[in-house]
């Protein structure tokens, strides 16, 4: 993936308030620092890529219950060399961690298919090197993923479970980010 790509799509998108615009100037200035700073060798930070996966025709998305933070969350994780994009990180990471083929990035006027927006930053806390050693922080960008009709999941061995859930049935073991996203969601294609 690209160092320019990530400033490009951070640079052009537009928050909804000010705490998700510090949060896209913070992004801009960690990879102002970090010529790496997409990638999981980076500390203590980097970027992250995700995607939750949505049925609009059921009002429903798809979470994955993480091994490692014992919570529902969407898919994601970290980006890749060969990623060409974020988007397309976002997308790779859905499709591994959910099964379903045929999934498309919302874009920027509300359709599949066109250039992908993120719907919104988050900033958290994890021990993705291993427990035993020092937290560090992904700087999430987060997408919607729309699934095709009929899809089916499949679930990967980076999940203990996975499941759809309808818009007002969030498990409790979800976090407030994730419900933040889903709400996102619901407004703009539910």
């Amino acid at each position: 993936m690209t160092h320019a790509d990530a400033v490009r799509v951070l640079d052009a998108w537009a928050p909804a308030d000010a705490a998700q615009e510090g949060l896209r100037r913070d992004y801009l200035a960690h990879l102002a620092a970090h010529q790496d700073g997409l990638y999981k060798s980076c500390l203590p930070a980097h970027i992250t890529a995700s995607a939750l996966v949505v049925d609009p025709a059921a009002g429903r998305v798809l979470l994955t219950l993480h091994p490692k933070v014992g919570l529902w969350l969407q898919m994601g994780g970290h980006c890749e060399p060969a990623d060409a994009t974020l988007g397309a990180a976002a997308l790779r990471e859905a499709t591994e961690e959910s099964g379903i083929a045929g999934l498309a990035l919302l874009s920027a006027d509300g359709t599949p298919g066109g250039r992908p927006v993120p719907v919104q930053l988050d900033r958290h806390e994890v021990h993705c090197t291993g427990k035993d050693r020092p937290a560090n922080t992904h700087l999430d960008v987060q997408y919607l993923a729309l699934a095709p009709a009929g899809a089916r999941e499949l679930i990967s061995e980076e999940s203990l479970d996975l499941r759809w859930f309808g818009w007002d049935e969030l498990p409790e073991l979800t976090d407030d980010s994730v419900r933040r996203l889903v709400g996102l969601a619901r407004e703009l294609i539910g």
